[in-house]
């Protein structure tokens, strides 16, 4: 018998009622105590669901964590500790010297990383003597397709603003771009956070539209590859901001045959995605494999040119986006595993 089986022998009470005990262990692993409300639900004739009652499921949230730094603790490592314990569900977040006080620079990158990385996320006090963070968001009013459509959108856009701004030399437009990444990125963490906390409960994992957690594990590479198209977009405004002017016209008329190809087959494992449609995912991976066509229109146009550096960075913008027609593939490939069991023919 497994852990996750107990056998117990239903008893009598009063006159009309009977009763049957929980292991202690079970309690005390989902965050239960005496007097908290469960609800039994009957399925078919044979069986019997015993589940925490709503508000009591999503109090096995995480409530706080205590996050100690020294004055000699790089901002960076700071950082990527907060983001961790945001990842783990954590409802308010503690930022404590370990002794002395919190230098003026730690604050400094705290404060920001809170206001543009951390999604729902406030700070409620601030002083040298700590800091205190509160993700405020209900997670389930910003469902996970929600936000990743938000995030989506995003992506798209910074990439047609990013080819925009080459086309226009446009330095401004350029660095709104990159701006915007910070953005995707808050999407991309909040959407972690979401998934950590459905794993780790099975009604939350219900309440946000997931069967199983290996759904979850699908959808967070996903969002990996979504962070990775605005990164890419990112790259392409920069090297404007190197450079500081377009490249001819010929040339960005290919590059921006290829970005709508990239997209429109990121839109197609996407809808794939949303729909749990294994046949519209095997539409878009077959789709992506007319990417070589593209790419060899843009490195012909590439040969006459004799400017070298203009010549590198088109083969460069080129290179980006052609990466991102390859993300799509990869999705539609992860909706093609999340759904590939809809495909088996039932024993009849």
């Amino acid at each position: 018998m497994s852990e996750r089986e107990e056998t117990r022998r239903i008893q009598f009470t009063g006159k009309s009622s009977y009763i049957v005990s929980l292991p202690k262990q079970w309690i005390m692993e989902l965050g239960l105590k005496q007097g908290d409300q469960i609800s039994i639900t009957r399925e078919g004739k044979s069986a019997l669901k015993i589940i925490p009652s709503k508000d009591q499921a999503k109090s096995t949230q995480n409530e706080e964590a205590i996050l100690e730094i020294t004055r000699d603790d790089d901002n960076a490592a700071i950082i990527r500790k907060l983001v961790s314990l945001y990842f783990l569900g954590y409802k308010t977040i503690q930022v404590k010297p370990k002794s002395d006080r919190l230098q003026p620079g730690q604050r400094n990158a705290i404060k920001s990383a809170v206001k543009g990385m951390l999604m729902g996320a406030e700070i409620i006090s601030d002083s040298i003597d700590g800091i205190t963070i509160q993700v405020l968001v209900n997670l389930l009013e910003l469902t996970v397709d929600g936000a990743f459509k938000r995030m989506l959108h995003l992506a798209k856009s910074m990439l047609r603003d990013a080819l925009l701004a080459v086309r226009e030399a446009n330095l401004e437009l350029a660095k709104e771009v990159i701006d915007s990444d910070d953005e995707v990125d808050r999407f991309g963490f909040y959407i972690i956070r979401q998934l950590k906390i459905a794993i780790q409960n099975e009604y939350m994992l219900r309440d946000m539209g997931f069967t199983n957690a290996r759904q979850c594990l699908g959808y967070r590479l996903i969002v990996k590859n979504i962070e990775r198209t605005g990164d890419h977009a990112t790259l392409i405004a920069k090297d404007l901001l190197e450079f500081k002017e377009s490249v001819r016209k010929d040339a960005m008329d290919k590059i921006e045959d290829l970005t709508d190809f990239a997209i429109s087959t990121l839109d197609q494992a996407c809808l794939a995605l949303f729909k749990e449609d294994f046949a519209q995912a095997e539409a878009a991976i077959k789709k992506s494999s007319e990417l070589s066509k593209y790419e060899k229109k843009i490195l012909e146009s590439v040969k006459s040119i004799k400017n070298e550096e203009e010549a590198y960075r088109i083969r460069r913008m080129a290179e980006n986006i052609a990466r991102i027609a390859e993300y799509a593939s990869d999705i539609a490939e992860i909706v093609l595993n999340m759904n590939i069991e809809k495909m088996l023919r039932k024993r009849p």
